[in-house]
């Protein structure tokens, strides 16, 4: 009698910790492969689909797993902002979102993580081969990039930069470095200096290939801080360290709301100094408009359309139906006019709230990545997009927020393993 309560005991452990982990990883391996499908040049008819098979599975796994009544406070909070964004906009985006966070209670995090790169690099290599063997997607692409002597002015001339399938050279040069970042995060207990060296010649080649250099050098800030941790280990508990990192996000965040601000002013400083010869008196507009020009004019594009797009005229509490389908590159920017302010303030928080958790688990590489990621935003707008799969912030902060200790045999905190 004992042996079989004993049997169903553990069955019913068995239960409660593999089966909703499996069905989180279905779900993110579904929406890790939807990522990798919209980097090439396949059109995915079955996108929306899939969508609603992943909610569905990280919802489940979300009711399999146990919560607090704090916690289940925060989940209903999200998701009532979700369903008010869903009846402004009809995206279900940020309902996704907040059903993925939640649902990545009781995973490991480096387990999540290492698991997402070994997915995302076999996805990336998958797409390169089918490229470089003529099988499916083209190896270069051959276009006016408007990146010649004047690339303000968007005037440029036909040059040829490589793909490898991704569609984009920025694209592929993005592919880089978030899997360079996800293998120094997961694999920094491991790293050595030959691994560093390793990856910068390969930032080295895919610059020479793409000729991006936005993402060559936020790759290689990335590699040279994780070398300065490496071989620095007293680094990692400073204070001060995560005091840079939490200002440095504030002013990749001040630096994008700014510019959205003063778009329309930019564009006249723009014309009066291409057309006057005097951009504009006030130091401040010149020094956001000086900033641009080393961005490829990404504050400018947001006045490209007729109701200036991303300016932050065209923000609203929780954006609005017109603000779905126009995309641009700055990703700050595109988090408040895409998903709306509330939102956007609310992700913010979430961002300032994981930034603390680094600093109580002297989680150093955590706040490198964060950091590295944060300045690449104010550029791209890579994470901020409909593929959960893109963005693995998620992932820390639904590991970190929803924590719940869960000791080993041994006695250790395991949630990072």
């Amino acid at each position: 009698m004992g042996r079989q309560v004993k049997l169903q005991d553990l069955y019913h452990g068995m239960w409660k910790r593999k089966v909703p982990q499996l069905l989180f990883y279905i779900g993110l391996t579904i929406e890790l492969g939807m990522v990798i499908v919209d980097k090439s040049n396949y059109i995915n008819p079955i996108e929306g689909q899939l969508f609603r098979i992943t909610f569905l599975l990280f919802a489940l796994k979300l009711l399999f797993t146990e919560y607090t009544w704090k916690e289940w406070c925060l989940v209903v909070f999200m998701e009532v902002i979700g369903l008010i964004s869903y009846k402004v906009t009809g995206k279900n985006d940020i309902i996704r979102i907040v059903t993925f966070v939640s649902a990545c209670k009781g995973i490991p995090l480096k387990q999540m993580l290492r698991y997402t790169f070994y997915v995302t690099f076999a996805g990336c290599m998958a797409v390169i081969f089918l490229s470089v063997t003529g099988i499916y997607g083209e190896v270069s692409l051959t276009v006016d990039f408007g990146r010649d002597l004047d690339a303000y002015a968007r005037q440029g001339a036909v040059e040829t930069r490589y793909t490898l399938g991704m569609g984009h050279p920025n694209a592929l040069s993005c592919m880089f470095l978030m899997l360079s970042a996800l293998g120094i995060y997961v694999f920094s207990d491991r790293m050595k200096w030959y691994f560093y060296l390793f990856l910068m010649l390969l930032n080295i080649g895919v610059y020479a290939l793409t000729d991006c250099k936005t993402g060559m050098l936020i790759t290689t800030l990335l590699i040279c801080t994780a070398v300065l941790l490496t071989y620095s280990k007293t680094i990692r508990g400073k204070k001060i360290i995560y005091l840079c990192g939490l200002l440095i996000f504030l002013l990749c965040l001040g630096y994008s709301v700014d510019g959205a601000a003063h778009a329309k002013t930019i564009r006249k400083a723009y014309w009066n100094e291409t057309y006057l010869g005097d951009p504009n008196r006030n130091a401040h507009i010149v020094t956001l408009l000086q900033i641009d020009k080393h961005m490829n004019g990404r504050i400018l594009s947001l006045t490209d359309t007729e109701r200036n797009d991303g300016a932050t005229e065209t923000w609203s509490l929780f954006s609005s139906p017109e603000n779905m389908e126009h995309y641009f590159d700055m990703g700050w920017v595109k988090l408040f006019y895409r998903y709306g302010i509330i939102p956007g303030i609310l992700y913010c928080i979430a961002c300032m709230a994981l930034l603390w958790q680094f600093y109580k688990k002297k989680d150093a590489f955590g706040l490198v990545v964060f950091t590295i990621l944060a300045i690449y935003s104010v550029i791209e707008a890579h994470l901020f997009s409909v593929y959960i799969g893109r963005n693995f912030l998620l992932m820390m902060i639904g590991s970190y927020l929803f924590f719940v200790p869960q000791l080993n045999f041994s006695g250790k905190n395991d949630m990072l393993k």
